[in-house]
């Protein structure tokens, strides 16, 4: 089938959309989706395959991913991004398209997440109340927002910023994201640059 949204067109994409103050550091992710080396020893599996047999991602794992996500993109009057089953996605990109450093920043990262949850209220992010869940990532968002001001280009992504960046990635490009979130039309009409938009209206998605 031909026409398919590849992963490094879904992040120009999403990153075009949200005028790329969402995704800042998507050059980092797509040179990450250039084509792997001879170092990977799974090259060439299909997606699907890879996910399936990736003994590194548990399905407690998932469900920490899950709950990351849906606290970044909670259900309002749209479905939010565990429906969209952002989890299994931010999984599956860390595994099949981030090189082995980037990776480990991740999966450290995850311990970090309940860590920390431990220590501020008592038991691991997936035990912790919605409210506890939301000030523990705003915390690290703004940690993250800084260690990047800070931090010189080449220097080592924080770990909340990949996660945030593929929750954000994952959501909009998924089925839910794509035609409910925002305004799918599978068929374009004609082009209009000046379309009323009032604030707080869904944005157009891109036809794929």
């Amino acid at each position: 089938m031909t026409g398919l949204l590849t992963r490094r067109e879904a992040i120009r994409r999403v990153s075009a959309m949200l005028g790329g103050a969402a995704l800042v550091g998507q050059t980092a992710m797509l040179a990450a989706c250039s084509p792997r080396d001879a170092s990977h020893p799974e090259e060439g599996k299909p997606p699907q395959e890879a996910a399936a047999g990736d003994a590194h991602f548990t399905d407690s794992d998932l469900a920490l991913l899950d709950e990351i996500a849906e606290t970044t993109l909670p259900e309002t009057s749209t479905p939010g991004a565990k429906a969209a089953g952002v989890g299994a996605f931010m999984a599956l990109m860390v595994k099949d398209a981030y090189h082995t450093p980037d990776q480990a920043i991740f999966r450290e990262g995850m311990a970090t997440v309940d860590d920390r949850c431990r220590e501020a209220f008592g038991g691991n992010f997936l035990s912790a109340s919605p409210a506890d869940r939301l000030s523990l990532l705003e915390a690290l968002d703004a940690e993250q927002f800084d260690h990047m001001r800070n931090q010189p280009p080449d220097a080592p992504r924080h770990f909340f910023r990949m996660m945030k960046e593929l929750a954000l990635l994952g959501y909009f490009t998924s089925e839910i994201g794509y035609t409910q979130a925002m305004r799918y039309v599978e068929t374009p009409g004609r082009f209009d640059p000046c379309a009323p938009y009032a604030p707080g209206e869904k944005t157009w998605a891109d036809h794929a």
